[in-house]
């Protein structure tokens, strides 16, 4: 997902500039051995938490299934805070300390590009399930990703608003210091503009406003058709509370990947009541390993005394580990090197988000949905690709 607050590495780099490259020696175990760094604490929790369910569940799968060529798979969890510079460190934790095959993670782009930047410099193999922004997997031989980018996912929603919900007048509300949330409006605004569309109203707001009873008196002024306002869950709970003050119905609103979250259906499911937003995944897409996914999650985990319905970030860290495992059992040899390569050469894996193919820059090709929420629950309402 999610580009949250993709930052200027400079600093970072400094610091991995003095970093040699791995000697490629793995270390010799009985498992194979895999890291994953993820928001497990910090501002981003929820997302680095769902992502360890979905991994854990795919790990248990495999191991019960006998493993890769008769050896079990073992998963070093991280916590890097839900902080870039922690990312990085993590990450050479894992490849220094550990001596990992390969690396999950992780959510956000900014920590993506920070641990990236060691695992590419290291020659290790990193997938991440959620990282959106485009620069990712620029020039990083290494990285990969099973999300779509950002550029398709305003492709897909400008689409979606012009052809599907026949509106031509559209309205923007973002974080403007946020890469992930301003870098997603720039794409719909321009998507939507080549449709023919218009943008009426293009409003930023600043880093820890809370208030937003001006901002959106004023959106709600220039009568837009539809408000697309890509911020994250915890975010939007806020804006949704204020926006039905103002007048504003659940209605009116489109978001993007960063809207999944249980915690928005429980801090504003009545407010957005038939919103949308795009993602990658919904419980009720129609493909075919999803339900079983979604059977397997739910009897695994629970949330408030019930089974858990899992998120988007649960779905992509199933994946992303599913993905990284069949691209280990093709390599013929258990090394960084086979494992990258058998990777760039993943084409139409089934997944329980869509079948993609992993194209020359490391992105996936795979479907977008379009998630209502309706009833208190997101409901699957369609899918597109982008074009």
């Amino acid at each position: 997902m999610l580009t949250r607050r993709v930052f200027s590495l400079v600093a970072v780099s400094a610091a991995v500039l003095a970093v040699t490259g791995s000697t490629g020696c793995e270390k010799k175990s009985d498992d194979l051995v895999v890291g994953a760094f993820l928001s497990l604490s910090g501002s981003d929790a929820t997302f680095g938490e769902d992502t360890k369910e979905g991994i854990e569940l795919a790990v248990e799968e495999l191991n019960k299934a006998g493993g890769i060529k008769n050896k079990k798979v073992k998963v070093l969890f991280e916590d890097d805070k839900s902080l870039p510079q922690e990312a990085s460190n993590k990450v050479r934790q894992l490849i220094d300390r550990d001596n990992v095959l390969a690396i999950l993670g992780e959510v956000a782009s900014s920590r993506t590009m920070s641990g990236g930047l060691i695992a590419n410099t290291k020659k290790v193999p990193l997938v991440t399930p959620s990282s959106t922004a485009v620069e990712v997997t620029k020039d990083r031989d290494y990285v990969f990703r099973v999300c779509f980018t950002d550029d398709q996912q305003g492709d897909v929603a400008a689409r979606f608003v012009w052809e599907t919900l026949k509106k031509k007048k559209a309205g923007l509300f973002y974080a403007a210091q946020d890469n992930y949330s301003s870098g997603l409006a720039a794409s719909f605004k321009e998507h939507f503009k080549k449709l023919g569309g218009e943008i009426v109203v293009d409003k930023g707001y600043q880093k820890n406003e809370t208030n937003f009873t001006t901002y959106l008196s004023e959106l709600k002024s220039k009568e837009p058709e539809i408000l697309f306002v890509p911020v994250y869950y915890n975010e939007m709970v806020q804006i949704a509370r204020q926006a039905k003050q103002a007048g504003i119905p659940g209605t009116m609103f489109l978001g993007g990947d960063g809207w999944d979250s249980h915690e928005l259906i429980d801090g504003a499911g009545a407010e957005l009541e038939g919103a949308y937003f795009t993602n990658h995944y919904a419980p009720d897409v129609p493909w075919p390993n999803s339900a079983s996914f979604v059977a397997a999650y739910k009897a695994k985990y629970t949330y408030q005394g019930k089974p858990k319905e899992p998120t988007s970030l649960a779905a992509q860290g199933y994946d992303a580990a599913k993905l990284l495992f069949d691209a280990m059992k093709r390599a013929p040899e258990p090394t960084r090197e086979a494992i990258k390569v058998a990777l760039s050469e993943t084409k139409d894996f089934a997944g329980a988000t869509g079948s993609l193919t992993i194209d020359k820059n490391h992105n996936a090709n795979k479907p977008i949905v379009v998630v209502q929420i309706k009833d208190k629950k997101f409901r699957y309402t369609a899918q597109l690709m982008s074009q």
